[in-house]
Formats: C-alpha cells, sequence, structure tokens
C-alpha cells in the first residue's frame, strides 16, 4: 500500500483508475475525504470508496467491472411467480436513512458502511445525488431496499438488503426496469457475486466501463425521482 498515492482533502484529484493494482484488484488510492464533491467526481471517473472503520479511506477501480444493462435483467421462472403474486409495494426515495442502515446491519458478513459512510451518503441523497429504492410489505413495513447514487445517466448501486424471501431481487428488478424506462445506460455493480450475476449482471472490461461513463455521465436525466414502472403494468408477465 505505500506505493498508493495518498490523496489531499485539499484538492478532490484521484490518479487514472488504469493505474489501480492488480492485487488487490482495483485498489487506487488512500486517504482524502468523503466530502460530496470528491465522491461525485469519484463515480464519475468510475472510483468507489470501500474500507472498514479500521482503515483508512481505500478507493477503488476494479477490472473488470461489473455492472447490468438495465434491459437485460434476468428473471427467473421462481422470481417471475412471486413477482405475479404482487406482495410488495415498491417506492423510490421514501426513506433513504433506514435503507442505508438496514443495508449495514443486515449483512451477515460484515459492513463497510461505517458511520462516516452512512453520513456522507445521507448528505448525498439531502443534495439529491443519492437515492434508494424500497419494498414494503401488506402491513407496511420495510422489506427490502437497494441506494446508490446516480449521475447523468449512469446509476451507480451501492448496497441492497432483504428481510423477506425475493425482497432485494424485486427491488433489484424495478429498478433496473424503471432505468431502462428513464434512458439510463448501466446499473453499476461494482464487483460479481453469484447474486448479481443470477439477476443478469455481467463482467466487463474496466477500459469498456470507462468509455461508456465518458459519454453517459455528463447527459442530464431529465426525470423525477418517481416510480412509474411496475410489474403487472406492462409485458413482463
Amino acid at each position: 500500500m505505500s506505493a498508493l498515492p495518498w490523496l489531499d482533502t485539499r484538492s478532490h484529484w484521484f490518479p487514472d483508475p488504469e493505474t489501480a493494482l492488480e492485487e488487490p484488484d482495483g485498489l487506487l488510492a488512500i486517504g482524502g475525504d468523503l466530502h460530496p464533491e470528491r465522491l461525485i467526481r469519484a463515480y464519475s471517473l468510475g472510483i468507489f470508496p470501500w474500507f472498514s472503520d479500521d482503515q483508512p479511506i481505500l478507493w477503488w477501480s476494479p477490472n473488470p467491472r461489473c455492472v447490468l444493462f438495465p434491459s437485460r435483467v434476468h428473471i427467473a421462472r421462481s422470481l417471475r411467480r412471486r413477482l405475479n403474486r404482487d406482495e410488495l409495494r415498491i417506492t423510490v426515495d421514501c426513506a433513504f436513512e433506514d435503507v442505508i442502515r438496514d443495508c449495514g446491519r443486515l449483512r451477515a458478513e460484515g459492513t463497510w458502511i461505517t458511520g462516516d459512510m452512512e453520513a456522507a451518503y445521507c448528505h448525498l441523497h439531502e443534495l439529491g445525488h443519492a437515492h434508494s429504492f424500497e419494498a414494503w410489505n401488506a402491513d407496511g413495513e420495510l422489506v427490502g431496499g437497494l441506494y446508490g447514487v446516480a449521475i447523468g445517466r449512469c446509476f451507480f448501486g451501492e448496497s441492497m438488503f432483504s428481510r423477506e424471501r425475493d425482497a432485494s431481487k424485486i427491488v433489484f428488478v424495478h429498478v433496473a426496469r424503471q432505468l431502462e424506462r428513464w434512458g439510463y445506460a448501466l446499473l453499476d455493480c461494482q464487483v460479481e457475486n453469484s447474486h448479481l450475476l443470477s439477476l443478469g449482471a455481467e463482467r466487463i472490461s474496466r477500459r469498456r466501463f470507462l468509455a461508456i461513463l465518458r459519454e453517459k455521465v455528463d447527459r442530464p436525466a431529465g426525470h423525477d425521482w418517481r416510480m412509474d414502472w411496475f410489474w403487472g403494468r406492462e409485458s413482463d408477465t
């Protein structure tokens, strides 16, 4: 780690993502802060923070990158049956603080969503850059959610959680279809796992990912953050 650049809090400079380490994959820089301007610049360059409470801020740009192209979301037969039952209500930006808190607290393997991270993304939400999607059951309980950062026509997913079976998958499907409706180029998933791959996420090269960002992050989204796509009202069923 000693060879990595330490970021100065007096500027929002980042090194070229292509200079990130191969091992650990994508580690690019250390230090800096979680100021909104730095975070927005980082995401625009294909970089994100990921660190634990006992570490300095670590910045990453892995290669390959795990992304979902919204039109390619995969809906397995069992998930389709669950969606057809229409048991959950999906909303956007109704409970951001609850979503990010539950994303941090409900992960058995531990979390990188430290107190500082939670505060930083709540601030981004207040500024209109970070957004949450929520799933509510018939009793009005929050049972699933996903949050991330939107810049231009790209949505950078950070984390999701589920209190009921398939709740996070149902949210993910609605997010993908809604982003497609809004004309987004991709949903960034950062690092692959079997759960994301089963939903249609795929690996692309960092070079291709950065090329998409250069084309899409400066394009105005031009929409309100209100759900207008819902399962059962389209041809997916």
